[in-house]
Parts: structure tokens; C-alpha cells; sequence
């Protein structure tokens, strides 16, 4: 019954910090232990990062610049799916939600990969350098209208979306 407890500890860990995992990586992790298996998901430059080969073998354009838009959301899923770092990803995904960007309005896959690379280096880092660097990230600047803001047309979009969204919280900072 112990190991049954164990195996299910684990599965509800893979759950939340990853995609979830199968029956030979919980009984895996399970004999690595809990308190290993936490510190392997926190360090996530402990384990290899994805091999890109078979990804560029199969689906060559997915890697190259200016690629078919479908081939951006290929390059990403790939990572997901076949991660040894599994809550970098996750973060990364999380990150990408929180600072919803997307090709609808950006139109570049190169920045948009970019950007979730930037979401995997920082994601799991202090949030006020993630904030910092994203928002001089050209997807985030794009996406905030920052591109049209010039002396003769004062564009405010970055500048309070970026204090309202992501740090301050409406109303807690002055327009003056």
C-alpha cells in the first residue's frame, strides 16, 4: 500500500510541476525519490536539453527563419512533449500566457520562439528580471503598440499595460 501512496504522490508532482508522466517514470522517480526528483525539476540544467535533430530530420522548416507559422507552433510542441526539463516548460508555457503574445498581431515566429526561449532561461528566475527583459523583447514591444510611440504620437499602450498587467495592478500608480 506504501508504494501505491508513493506512486501516487509522485503522479499528483509530475501533474503539477509537468505534463504528467507515465507508469515507468513515476516507478522511476518513485525509486529516485520525492525530495531528488523536486531538486531534478528545479534545476533543470541538470538534465540534457532537447535534441533538436529529430525535429530538424522531420521538420526541417520548423527551424528555419522565417518559417511557416505552423512549423512555430511544431518547434514549440516539440519541446513539450519531449522534454527531460519538464517545469522549465511548463513555466515557459505559463510565461506565454502571461504575457499573451501571439501571431495574430506579431506575425513572427522567429520572435515568438525567441520569446518562449526567454521564457525558459528566465522563467523559473526572479520575476523583476523577467519583467526587465521582457520588456525591452521586441515580440512584447510589438505586441504593446511600443513601435508606434514616437514624440509626435505619444503611444501609452507599453507603459500601462506593462505597469497594469504585469507589476502594479490598476490603479496603484499615477498617469502624471
Amino acid at each position: 500500500m506504501a508504494y501505491q501512496d508513493d506512486i501516487a504522490l509522485m503522479a499528483h508532482l509530475m501533474r503539477r510541476a509537468a505534463f504528467g508522466a507515465g507508469r515507468d517514470e513515476l516507478e522511476a522517480r518513485v525509486a529516485k525519490g520525492y525530495e531528488a526528483t523536486v531538486e531534478e525539476l528545479l534545476h533543470p540544467e541538470t538534465q540534457p536539453a532537447v535534441d533538436m535533430y529529430t525535429l530538424l530530420r522531420y521538420q526541417p522548416a520548423s527551424l528555419l527563419p522565417g518559417g511557416q507559422p505552423p512549423m512555430g507552433n511544431v518547434n514549440f510542441m516539440y519541446h513539450l512533449v519531449n522534454t527531460k526539463r519538464p517545469l522549465e516548460e511548463k513555466m515557459a508555457l505559463f510565461w506565454h500566457h502571461v504575457f499573451a503574445t501571439g501571431n495574430s498581431k506579431v506575425d513572427n515566429y522567429d520572435q515568438l520562439l525567441e520569446q518562449i526561449g526567454l521564457f525558459r532561461q528566465q522563467g523559473m528566475g526572479n520575476y523583476r528580471d523577467l519583467l526587465l527583459t521582457i520588456a525591452r523583447n521586441p515580440t512584447m514591444i510589438f505586441w504593446l503598440d511600443n513601435n508606434q510611440n514616437h514624440g509626435t504620437a505619444v503611444n501609452e499602450n507599453w507603459g500601462r499595460e506593462l505597469l497594469e498587467l504585469f507589476s502594479m495592478g490598476v490603479g496603484a500608480y499615477t498617469e502624471k
